[in-house]
């Protein structure tokens, strides 16, 4: 009788609710099965991917959650407005540049940020490098490269190219000559290295326009552009700088406001890149026109940016965040060390091919003899 009340009853009970609840029970199995196929779906709706490159394990792009803005998220402030004054670069081109002026000088990671236009004619041709990393992002047109490697590769409108100098590289960057002879237009950002990746060997790593996801806010009235981190559940498709970075193309349409969580205590400004933007709210706000840099404090959890309803066009912009390197920053020219001594045996060793710069011997680019007529 005991063994018949224990087992026997209980496993009765069971079939009985398998059958007066199987159509409740084929439901959840379906919906469970649904949500299965959505996680794993390419679009990375629901999955956080981390890349990271386990030979550099302080890499992190990704934190283990998705941030979301929330009633309790704090607002960052804003430290400084920059204007960045276009000035002559290279070989005939033009930049505005506002990371690495006396305005802003090595807001750690960050070494440089140019936004650039490239007419035919003009470029940047064989130059070295040594320390740091470059992030170009192309908003129009085309640019080639070349390195001493033997590496190349093209740029088209919106492909980025995320270059490891590392211990050193010798390279030339040309634009594309356009049939209507327009300038070719982008960002190209300069990010330091850590001190232990100083002399890591030099790569390059392509991320094309069709491989960006993006995600629509407000309605559709905002688009973002997930290029490197994250964004309202969106993770980017790729870790490609060994530096933590987070770089967001947004564009803000007439009445559209987003508010965007970053990673605590990292280092973060916006790029505007067209139109005029709002940025802050609750009395913190402040209207942000074309060519200015917004840097922000490291505290606070999230930044907000928003578009009047009146507004006669959209605006767009460049949101950057990245982890600050403690370690001193001794810069000269395309070398960045973290000491005078480290600085002149950069100079040394490009001067005398070695170390890195071997192959910089007798080396002359395809793409840069334009420029040397």
């Amino acid at each position: 009788m005991s063994l018949f009340r224990n087992i026997i009853i209980p496993v009765f009970i069971a079939l009985a609710a398998a059958l007066l609840f199987q159509h409740q029970l084929h439901d959840t199995a379906a919906t469970a099965i649904e949500l299965v196929k959505n996680y794993t779906k390419t679009d990375k709706t629901f999955k956080t991917v981390k890349t990271v490159d386990t030979n550099y394990p302080n890499q992190e792009l990704h934190p283990a959650h998705h941030l979301f803005a929330t009633e309790m998220s704090t607002q960052r402030a804003i430290r400084k407005v920059i204007l960045a004054i276009e000035q002559s670069e290279g070989a005939g081109a033009r930049v505005r540049r506002s990371i690495g002026t006396p305005q802003l000088r090595n807001f750690s990671p960050f070494l440089m940020l140019d936004h650039f236009s490239i007419k035919p004619g003009a470029g940047f041709p064989d130059h070295p490098h040594r320390g740091q990393e470059t992030i170009t992002y192309l908003l129009e047109g085309g640019v080639d490269h070349e390195d001493f490697a033997g590496n190349k590769g093209s740029l088209s409108a919106g492909d980025l190219q995320f270059m490891t100098a590392g211990r050193g590289i010798v390279h030339a960057e040309m634009p594309r000559q356009n049939p209507d002879g327009s300038a070719n237009i982008g960002l190209q950002l300069w990010v330091d290295l850590p001190q232990e990746l100083k002399a890591c060997e030099p790569r390059y790593r392509d991320l094309r326009a069709s491989e960006i996801p993006t995600v629509d806010v407000d309605d559709s009235r905002v688009t973002v552009k997930v290029i490197s981190g994250q964004s309202h559940g969106i993770d980017s498709v790729k870790d490609l700088a060994y530096t933590p970075v987070w770089i967001l193309d947004i564009t803000i349409r007439p009445g559209g406001k987003i508010t965007q969580p970053l990673p605590k205590n990292w280092n973060a400004f916006a790029y505007t890149l067209e139109g005029d933007v709002i940025v802050g709210k609750d009395g913190q706000s402040r209207v942000v026109e074309q060519y200015h840099n917004v840097v922000f404090e490291p505290e606070g959890d999230v930044v907000h940016f928003e578009v009047d309803a009146g507004a006669s066009k959209p605006a767009r912009l460049a949101l950057i965040a990245g982890t600050p390197l403690d370690q001193p920053i001794v810069q000269y020219g395309p070398f960045v060390l973290n000491s005078k001594e480290e600085v002149v045996k950069a100079l040394t060793d490009y001067q005398s091919h070695s170390n890195g710069f071997e192959r910089a011997k007798d080396w002359e680019s395809e793409i840069g003899k334009s420029m040397r007529g």
